[in-house]
């Protein structure tokens, strides 16, 4: 019951976590734009969700464990794996081609991190009210009748 539950949530869990960490990209990009010899990041979200979702339906059959492996500081530890994280999950980070490079080297064109910016804010509030939905139509599911 609880692993169908977290099916049919995962993949706008995973897009969300995906959109925070792109997020955090871009503003570093747009926080950057000043630094000399700075070069703009960015990852193809598509195929990173493909993975997300795949590798998260992977972990959930038996299969791989994702995650990174926790430390311990004494023999006597359980040891044991961290949820897995877009970002320790091996997103990789390509660097953009610039339109117009500057004199100093920095790659970041405002114009576009931008838009980048606002686009993925607007996606991520989306992906927010569907899962948010998508919650209140199973708690309503669950709900005995009136």
């Amino acid at each position: 019951m609880i692993d169908r539950l977290t099916e049919s949530l995962n993949f706008y869990s995973q897009a969300l976590n995906l959109r925070a960490e792109r997020q955090k990209v871009l503003a570093s990009n747009i926080a950057n734009s000043d630094t000399p010899g700075y070069k703009a990041r960015d990852f193809d979200f598509a195929s990173a969700l493909h993975a997300a979702v795949d590798g998260q339906h992977a972990a959930t059959q038996g299969g791989l464990q994702g995650g990174l492996p926790l430390a311990t500081t004494e023999p006597g530890h359980i040891a044991g794996r961290g949820p897995a994280s877009p970002a320790a999950g091996g997103i990789d980070l390509a660097y953009r081609n610039p339109m117009q490079p500057s004199l100093d080297g920095n790659t970041v064109d405002m114009n576009v991190e931008r838009v980048q910016f606002m686009d993925n804010a607007v996606h991520y509030r989306a992906d927010l009210q569907i899962l948010g939905s998508q919650i209140k139509g199973l708690k309503s599911a669950m709900e005995p009748p009136r």
